[in-house]
C-alpha cells in the first residue's frame, strides 16, 4: 500500500484554502472514490481522470484507488481539483518526485484527451497557495499570465497532464498538443470620458469631485436629459488608481466572475447592473457555486445604480449592509461566502415615473400617490447613508455655451491632492479616506471642530431635519470640502456647504 500527496485549492468566496490530496492505493475490489464533501461536479472527476490518464499514457491502476481531500469539513466544488487528484492517483504506482508533489498546488479541469481546460478563480487560487507558504503552482496554460501576476511562486503553465506528470519525475511520453485556449472576451475597452465634455452642470461636477476626495456616495435626482449618467460614467476617471493591493483585489473578483484577466488594472471598475437585477444578481450567489454580485465585482471602485426607483424595494435594501461593513456575506445550505464590498456608491433616479414633475414647463400627469410611491423606493434608511444628494436640472439654452468647467485630468490631480492631505491628517489612524472615518472620532476627536462650527448641524438634529448618522456624513463631507482648499481645520462655510449637499438645507 502506498499514500501519495500533494496539494489544491478550495475557494469560498474571495477567500481561497489550501486542500491536502491524498491517494490510497489498497488491494481490495476495483474502485476509484473520492471522499471529503466533494459536490456533484467534484465527484464526475472520476471519468474525467480515468480518460485523462488512459489518453496520457499512464493508465490508473486496475486496484482500489481512494482519494481524501483534507480537510474534510471544508465544502469542495468545481472541477479545478481534477490535476491533483490525477497526479496524486498516479503516484501511488508510477515513480514520481514525492518532494516535488507535496511541495506543489495543483490548479486545472482535466479534457478526455488529457490536455489542462482553464478555471475560473485561478487568481485568488494561487494567492491562497502564497499565503500558506507554498512556493509552485501548476496552472492550465490558458490560465498562465494571470497565475503570474501573483508575485513570489513559481507558475508551472501545463498543457497537458503527461506534461505535468515529466515536471514531477513521471517516465511519460509527452505529446506535442494544441493547449486549450480561453474563449474570446468580447468586451472592448471602454474610451476615456472627460469631465470637460459637461456642460452646464458645474455645481454637479464640482460635488462629484467631492465625491471622488472623499470617497463619498452619491445620489443625483433630476430629469431625463440633465446628464445623471454622463457624470457617474466619469466618476472612476477623476479617481486615485488602484494600489497593488487593491488592484489585486478587484482581479480576483474579476477572475472568479469568469472574466479574463492578463494583467492588473489600475483604473477603479465600474459597475452598472440594468434596474431589472434581482437581489441574487446583486449580493451574489448560486445553487453550487457562490459566484460574485454587483457588489462585490465594483469594490474598489464604482457602483452605478441608473434609474434607482426603477430597482426594487428589495435589491435596494440589501445594499444597506455593505455600505455600513464593507464586505458581503452570503449564507447558503452548504455554504457561507464573504466577498470585500468596497465600493462608491452612485444613484441617479428621475423625479416621477414620467420625469417631468417639478420641472418648469414641464408636463407631468403622474398622480401625487405615484410619485410618493415611485420616490418611496428609496427607503429612508438608504438615503440616510448617501453622503451627497443632488438635485439637476436640464441645460437650458443660455448655459449651452458657457463652456467647460474642468478637464478629467485637472480634476483627478485635485483629487489626488485632497486624498494626500487627508491621508497626512490622518496619519496617525487606521483610516486614510474621510468617508471611512468613524463619527465618534470626527465628534470627540483630536480634529473635532468647535461647538460654534457644529451650531447649524446640532440644529438640523434637533429639529429632526438630521440622524446621527447623517451628522456624521456631513461632517465627512465637511473634512473633504476642506482637503480640496487645503485648509486644516474645519470652518462654518465648509460645513454649511456638507449640509447643503446632504440635505440641500441653506444657512
Amino acid at each position: 500500500m502506498k499514500v501519495a500527496r500533494t496539494w489544491a485549492v478550495a475557494l469560498v468566496g474571495a477567500e481561497g484554502e489550501c486542500v491536502e490530496v491524498e491517494a490510497d492505493l489498497s488491494n481490495q475490489q476495483p474502485d476509484f472514490r473520492i471522499i471529503g464533501l466533494p459536490d456533484k461536479a467534484l465527484g464526475e472527476s472520476v471519468q474525467r481522470v480515468h480518460n485523462a490518464c488512459a489518453n496520457s499514457g499512464a493508465p490508473l491502476s486496475r486496484r482500489r484507488l481512494t482519494v481524501n481531500l483534507s480537510p474534510a469539513s471544508l465544502p469542495k466544488q468545481g472541477s479545478g481539483f481534477d490535476v491533483a487528484i490525477a497526479v496524486a492517483s498516479l503516484a501511488t504506482e508510477t515513480s514520481m518526485d514525492a518532494s516535488s508533489l507535496a511541495s506543489a498546488v495543483h490548479i486545472g479541469e482535466l479534457g478526455l484527451d488529457g490536455r489542462l481546460r482553464p478555471v475560473p478563480g485561478v487568481l485568488p487560487a494561487v494567492v491562497a497557495a502564497r499565503r500558506a507558504g507554498h512556493r509552485r503552482v501548476v496552472v492550465p496554460h490558458a490560465n498562465g499570465p494571470e497565475a503570474s501576476l501573483v508575485e513570489g511562486i513559481e507558475v508551472l503553465a501545463a498543457v497537458s497532464l503527461a506534461q505535468v506528470i515529466a515536471w514531477h519525475g513521471g517516465d511519460v511520453e509527452v505529446a506535442d498538443v494544441e493547449p486549450v485556449a480561453l474563449p474570446d472576451d468580447d468586451e472592448a475597452a471602454d474610451p476615456p470620458l472627460d469631465l470637460a465634455e459637461v456642460i452646464g452642470q458645474r455645481d454637479a461636477v464640482e460635488a462629484l469631485v467631492v465625491a471622488a476626495a472623499g470617497g463619498h456616495h452619491l445620489l443625483m435626482c433630476g430629469p431625463p436629459g440633465a446628464g445623471k449618467t454622463m457624470l457617474a460614467r466619469r466618476l472612476p476617471g477623476i479617481l486615485p488608481e488602484l494600489d497593488d493591493r487593491a488592484a489585486l483585489s478587484a482581479a480576483s473578483i474579476r477572475s472568479l466572475a469568469g472574466s479574463r484577466v492578463v494583467e492588473l488594472s489600475r483604473m477603479p471598475p465600474f459597475v452598472a447592473p440594468h434596474h431589472s437585477a434581482s437581489v441574487a444578481a446583486l449580493v451574489g450567489g448560486g445553487t453550487r457555486v457562490v459566484r460574485p454580485g454587483a457588489i462585490a465585482r465594483a469594490s474598489e471602485g464604482v457602483l452605478f445604480l441608473d434609474e434607482a426607483g426603477e430597482f426594487t424595494a428589495s435589491a435596494l435594501d440589501a445594499l444597506r449592509q455593505p455600505l455600513e461593513s464593507g464586505s458581503i456575506t452570503i449564507d447558503r445550505a452548504g455554504a457561507h461566502a464573504q466577498f470585500p464590498a468596497r465600493f462608491q456608491l452612485v444613484l441617479a433616479t428621475n423625479p416621477c415615473p414620467c420625469g417631468d414633475y417639478g420641472i418648469r414647463g414641464g408636463t407631468c400627469t403622474c398622480p401625487p400617490a405615484a410619485i410618493r410611491r415611485y420616490l418611496g423606493r428609496l427607503s429612508g434608511p438608504l438615503l440616510d447613508r448617501m453622503d451627497i444628494a443632488l438635485t439637476l436640472t436640464r441645460v437650458a439654452v443660455a448655459q449651452r455655451g458657457s463652456g467647460p468647467t474642468i478637464s478629467t485630468a485637472a480634476a483627478k490631480a485635485q483629487v489626488a491632492e485632497a486624498r494626500a492631505r487627508a491621508h497626512r491628517r490622518l496619519a496617525e489612524t487606521p483610516w486614510s479616506v474621510n468617508a471611512d472615518v468613524p463619527g465618534t472620532w470626527l465628534r470627540e476627536g483630536p480634529a473635532a471642530p468647535s461647538p460654534v462650527i457644529r451650531r447649524p448641524l446640532d440644529a438640523a438634529l434637533h429639529r429632526g431635519a438630521l440622524t446621527l448618522r447623517g451628522y456624521d456624513r456631513v461632517l465627512r463631507v465637511a473634512w473633504s470640502l476642506a482637503d480640496i482648499e487645503g485648509r486644516g481645520q474645519l470652518g462654518a462655510d465648509h460645513v454649511g456647504r456638507a449640509l447643503y449637499l446632504k440635505k440641500g438645507i441653506a444657512l
